[in-house]
């Protein structure tokens, strides 16, 4: 016969304080709530880089979404002629005596002619879709990699791990030029080839993250309640790996701009005559001692947003590291 009282010294009684294993099986894991990301968005926004960040960012975004209102002109018009001025014209800014009777280009025309402030403005579309769709393709595919190598057997685990050390033994760029020239130019195949590269980068940090989960006390409690497997990986376990996750999704934003920018620049991205930063460099370096604006331009957005997301990134992780000195 079981009792609720157990015996403490001297003879008195006192209430049990032994938790049932299902109370403690039935309680929620504990998974980010929205008030944890609110408090993390309040470290990211105390933190320097993460203000930085943040505007840079939003600046850049907010650009490619208003591209149509910005720019004033469309980013394959064609402006010649007594009004415009040449091609390869300089920048032409009114408030800089730029004389009047000439059309203001604030970033001068290209070597067809075209607005670069207007080219500048609708890259940013073509250049944060594409280094997006690359880090969300990349992050879908890592992260069931990764969830299924860290949860299930071991010789699965050998399998999918040493596919991904033969992914990361080829250097990043070189194994996207390998990719497209095998697939073909294009955005589509571009972006297809930078998420193949990083897949092994997401699928290793999901994987690590699940070993050290799965060996929790409450992953232990659902097991022995009968839980499916597929239920402890999808609603205890995978929401308890996103942190790192969003993290190195951000850093990787950055470096995704840069592998579109760099296939683009090569000839193997995005084609001409889309508006695309890496396109605009390889069709304007030739000229940069007569036309240093064509180079320099599309290289600041490049770095502008290489900046913003590393910068908030940094501030991420800050904020989500519990042993993090510099809150």
């Amino acid at each position: 016969m079981t009792s609720d009282l157990d015996m403490v010294p001297g003879g008195a009684v006192a209430p049990s304080t032994a938790v049932p294993l299902a109370a403690s099986a039935g309680a929620p894991a504990p998974t980010p709530s929205s008030s944890r990301w609110g408090d993390v968005f309040r470290l990211v926004l105390r933190s320097w880089s993460g203000r930085i960040g943040l505007v840079l960012a939003t600046l850049i975004i907010g650009m490619a979404l208003l591209a149509p209102v910005i720019a004033p002109y469309g980013p394959n018009e064609v402006l010649l002629g007594q009004d415009h001025g040449q091609v390869k014209e300089k920048p032409c800014v009114h408030i800089l005596n730029c004389p009047d009777d000439q059309a203001q280009h604030l970033m001068g025309l290209d070597e067809n002619g075209r607005d670069e402030f207007s080219r500048i403005v609708y890259g940013a579309r073509i250049s944060l879709l594409a280094g997006g769709a690359a880090v969300l393709l990349a992050v879908v595919v890592g992260t069931i990699i990764g969830l299924i190598s860290g949860f299930y057997s071991r010789w699965l685990d050998n399998v999918l791990m040493r596919c991904m050390d033969v992914l990361l033994s080829f250097p990043s760029l070189l194994l996207a030029i390998l990719i497209v020239t095998v697939l073909g130019r294009g955005m589509l195949n571009s972006i297809l080839a930078i998420s193949i590269v990083y897949v092994p980068v997401y699928a290793r940090v999901v994987r690590g993250q699940v070993l050290a989960l799965r060996e929790q006390d409450f992953v232990t409690a659902d097991r022995a309640l009968g839980v499916k497997n597929r239920r402890i990986l999808l609603h205890r376990v995978f929401p308890n790996a996103l942190t790192p996750l969003v993290v190195q999704a951000t850093l990787g934003f950055a470096t995704a701009v840069i592998e579109i920018a760099g296939l683009g620049f090569l000839g193997l991205g995005v084609q001409p005559p889309d508006a695309e930063w890496g396109t605009m460099i390889s069709l304007a370096y030739r000229s940069i001692l007569n036309a240093p604006h064509l180079v320099l331009f599309p290289g600041i957005m490049i770095f502008l947003n290489v900046l913003a997301f590393n910068l908030l990134g940094d501030a991420l992780r800050d904020a989500l590291d519990p042993r993090s000195e510099r809150r």
